[in-house]
C-alpha cells in the first residue's frame, strides 16, 4: 500500500533514485545539497549500494561515470559552485553516451555567493555549461512529491536516451519538509538499458538500427570489449577525425534529444484553459506563483499558470499553444532573467512580456507576484 511519510525535498531524491535503481554515488558536500551525500551514506549500503566521498567535484562526475559504464545506475549531487566544476566531465559523458543523473540544488551565486539561500540561477548552465553542442535533458521538481516522482523519471530517460540528466532543484524545494504520499513499488515504472550491441556477427559500441538514436549498452566486464573516449569516435568507438563520421555522431546526439522531445517533455498547465495572462515559471518559484494565480483568480482576473516540468528542451511547442489565446506572460524566476530569454525567443512578439526575477537571496512571495500582475 502507499506510504504517507515526513519527508524533506533532497531526502526525496534519494528515496526516489534508490527506487529507480541508483546504487552507486560519489559526491562532495556542498550546502545546500549536503543532506543527499548524507543520506546517500545511510541508505545505500543497507541496500546493497556504494557510497563514496571523492576529493571534490571533478573526480565525484568522473567516479559516477565509471560506475555507470560498468552497469550501474549511478547519481552525484552538487550545487552551483560544484556543478561548474563537474561540467568538462557531464560533457564527456554526453559523448560517450553514458547514462548518469546529476542533481543540481541550487543556491545565490555568483561564486559561492550565498550558500543557504534560494536561487535558480543555474538554468542557462544546465544548458551550456559544458563546450561544444550536446544533448541535453534537465527536470525541475516544485515539491517533496514531485522530486521523488520526477527523480525516477530522470534516471529513467538517461537510461533510455542513454545521456547524462540533470535534475535542476533549488534550494526552496531541497530543504522543504511537507508530508508526501509515497506510490506502491508495484505501481512504479522503472526503464533499463538496452544491453547487446550486436550487429550479426561484428560487434560496433555505437550501433544504430535505421530510424533509431540510442545504440545499446553492455556493461564493461559482461563478455564484449569496446572503446570508450570522448573524443570523436566510430561505430567500434575508436577516435576519428574523417569529418563524415564526425557529422553522423555528432549529428545524432543531438537527435536522439531533440526527435524524441514529445515523449522527454512535460509541463504543468494551471487554469489556462480562459486565460489571457499567463506566469511561466519553474521548481520552487511555482508555489508562490500559483497562490497568486488563486488570489487574482478570485479577483475576477483570467490569470493561469505555464510550468515546464522538463527545463530543457524548452516545451516551445507546449507554450506556442497559448500564445494565440494569451496576451500577457509574466516570467517570474529567482534570478536576472534566464528562463525569460528562452521564452521572449519563443513568443517572439506574440504576447506582451514582463518579467519578475530576484537575487538577493530572498523568496519570491504571491504578494510580489500579485503586485506585478
Amino acid at each position: 500500500m502507499a506510504k504517507a511519510v515526513l519527508m524533506q525535498g533532497n531526502e526525496a531524491v534519494v528515496e526516489g533514485a534508490i527506487a529507480a535503481g541508483m546504487r552507486f554515488f560519489a559526491g562532495y558536500p556542498i550546502t545546500p545539497s549536503t543532506e543527499i551525500a548524507e543520506q546517500c551514506a545511510l541508505r545505500l549500503p543497507q541496500e546493497g549500494g556504494t557510497f563514496i566521498q571523492m576529493e571534490d567535484e571533478i573526480s565525484s562526475m568522473a567516479a559516477v561515470l565509471g560506475a555507470s559504464a560498468a552497469g550501474v545506475k549511478s547519481m552525484t549531487a552538487t550545487s552551483g559552485p560544484g556543478f561548474s566544476l563537474k561540467q568538462e566531465n557531464i560533457g564527456y559523458g554526453a559523448m560517450a553516451e553514458i547514462p548518469c543523473v546529476i542533481v543540481d540544488v541550487q543556491r545565490s551565486g555568483p561564486s559561492t555567493g550565498l550558500p543557504t539561500s534560494p536561487s535558480q540561477a543555474d538554468y542557462m548552465q544546465a544548458r551550456w555549461g559544458t563546450h561544444g553542442d550536446h544533448p541535453v535533458i534537465a527536470l525541475s521538481p516544485s515539491s517533496v512529491a514531485e522530486t521523488y516522482t520526477l527523480i525516477i523519471r530522470a534516471f529513467n530517460l538517461s537510461e533510455k536516451y542513454r545521456t547524462p540528466v540533470i535534475f535542476l532543484m533549488d534550494e526552496i524545494v531541497g530543504h522543504l519538509r511537507e508530508g508526501v504520499t509515497l506510490p506502491r513499488a508495484n505501481d512504479l515504472v522503472i526503464n533499463q538499458r538496452k544491453s547487446s550491441f550486436k550487429d550479426g556477427a561484428n560487434k560496433f559500441a555505437y550501433f544504430v538500427p535505421e530510424g533509431e538514436y540510442v545504440p545499446a549498452m553492455k556493461p564493461f566486464g559482461k563478455g564484449e570489449r569496446y572503446n570508450i573516449t570522448g573524443l570523436v569516435h566510430d561505430r567500434s568507438g575508436f577516435p576519428t577525425n574523417n569529418s563524415q563520421e564526425a557529422a553522423t555522431l555528432c549529428t545524432r546526439l543531438m537527435e536522439k534529444i531533440d526527435k524524441n522531445a514529445d515523449d522527454i517533455i512535460r509541463v504543468e498547465e494551471y487554469q489556462m484553459d480562459d486565460a489571457d495572462t499567463a506566469i511561466i515559471c519553474f521548481g520552487g518559484t511555482t508555489r508562490s506563483a500559483k497562490h497568486a494565480v488563486n488570489e487574482a483568480r478570485a479577483a475576477g482576473k483570467k490569470v493561469g499558470l505555464f510550468r515546464p516540468i522538463t527545463v530543457w528542451p524548452f516545451p516551445e511547442k507546449q507554450l506556442a499553444k497559448w500564445l494565440g489565446q494569451v496576451k500577457k506572460l509574466l516570467v517570474v524566476e529567482h534570478n536576472y532573467g534566464q528562463m525569460l530569454l528562452e521564452v521572449q525567443r519563443c513568443a517572439a512578439g506574440q504576447a506582451e512580456i514582463d518579467f519578475l526575477g530576484r537575487i538577493n537571496g530572498t523568496v519570491i512571495t504571491p504578494a510580489d507576484i500579485a503586485e506585478k500582475l
